[in-house]
């Protein structure tokens, strides 16, 4: 029998008040307890969609790398090509085995030329740290766990950046860039133009003290709070990653559809597994699907002919069953209909490109 940790022995944010004050259901996640929703997930989903929903990540980790060999080091640790960071940008990126395997996959931020920021997954920051820190004997580098030392809100959403922008001192930074401003007379607030929904936006990281007064101004500004629950939706519908699901040690990237951010000619640890992956093909890939049939697939589902579902759900703006999944090659193109095992009946599907929800589509109704 699993059991359900009890919550006294569960980490919690620096805004776990505001959370209760809110009504949220909180729950076990990543040794964790963390707000799954506030007044439904259908209706953060929507509200992110159509305004703005703020979240909080603080439970991401956050390494810092720094030192004269902090982006050489970089460079064999992370897929991507480190070296192309300029000061304020930031990247995404993968940590691989050497036989390709994922371990996670990580932003980035390059705030100095010798000091970067990596956020990694909650469930994987310990592993990842590890990691990092074995790998960096032989560089001049220092590499520091700083998850204690920061807060992280994600605002998200149309009016994500100008509700943002009206309490800042200057300029917002434009996406996948990073930059300190004052926000809400808070100040050394990191602003970077990133997130995890499909709709533009910033994620800030404030310094836990200083959490909940952010928290409170964006709340006044009119963003709602919005759950893991919708983070989950939001996130499929934009077909992003999550690590567990479509990410794992015993996949590789060209399968997991992110050759894109894999340079193998930085010789990035694993990138010759990564490169005669990318050489031959990979047996499966990953799939964007909706069902045809009115069910809901979920993780684990098989799909017939082989291969299995990796996430699914009941997409809140198109009204029908999403989800991703690992299916043969060969059927991998877009229109291409396929069937799911779902409590042991078949379920018709077809294969869809990305994202499934683009953010021109009219508005989630």
């Amino acid at each position: 029998m699993n059991r359900v940790p009890d919550a006294s022995q569960l980490a919690t944010t620096p805004l776990r008040d505001r959370h209760e004050a809110e009504g949220a259901k909180l729950v076990p996640f990543a040794g964790w307890l963390m707000p799954l929703q506030y007044t439904g997930i259908r209706d953060e989903h929507v509200a992110v969609r159509r305004g703005a929903g703020m979240f909080d990540v603080s439970h991401m980790g956050v390494v810092e790398t720094s030192g004269r060999d902090a982006e050489a080091f970089l460079q064999r640790v992370l897929t991507n090509d480190v070296a192309r960071m300029v000061e304020g940008t930031a990247q995404y990126s993968l940590l691989c085995r050497e036989d390709g395997g994922v371990l996670d996959d990580v932003f980035t931020y390059r705030l100095e030329a010798d000091r970067f920021l990596t956020i990694t997954n909650a469930a994987n920051h310990g592993k990842d740290l590890a990691w990092i820190g074995h790998h960096a004997e032989g560089f001049a580098v220092e590499v520091r766990d700083r998850i204690s030392d920061f807060a992280m809100l994600a605002v998200q959403g149309p009016r994500a950046r100008g509700l943002v922008g009206e309490m800042t001192d200057e300029p917002l930074p434009a996406r996948f860039h990073v930059a300190e401003r004052r926000v809400a007379g808070v100040s050394d607030v990191l602003v970077c133009g990133t997130g995890y929904t499909g709709e533009d936006g910033v994620e800030l990281l404030v310094a836990p003290e200083d959490a909940g007064t952010l928290w409170d101004a964006l709340r006044q500004g009119g963003a709602r709070p919005v759950g893991l629950g919708a983070r989950d939706t939001l996130r499929l519908e934009a077909c992003f990653h999550l690590y567990g699901n479509e990410l794992m040690e015993t996949r590789g990237p060209i399968e997991a559809g992110l050759g894109w951010c894999c340079k193998e000619e930085t010789d990035f640890i694993g990138s010759r597994a990564v490169r005669a992956m990318r050489e031959t093909g990979p047996r499966e890939r990953l799939i964007p699907f909706a069902m045809t049939d009115g069910r809901i697939a979920r993780p684990g589902n098989p799909v017939v002919g082989g291969g299995e579902v990796t996430s699914g759900t009941l997409s809140p703006c198109l009204g029908v069953g999403i989800g991703m999944a690992y299916v043969g090659s060969a059927r991998g193109i877009p229109g291409t209909p396929i069937e799911i095992d779902v409590r042991g009946r078949t379920r018709a599907a077809e294969v869809r490109t990305k994202p499934l929800y683009p953010k021109e589509t009219p508005t989630c109704p």
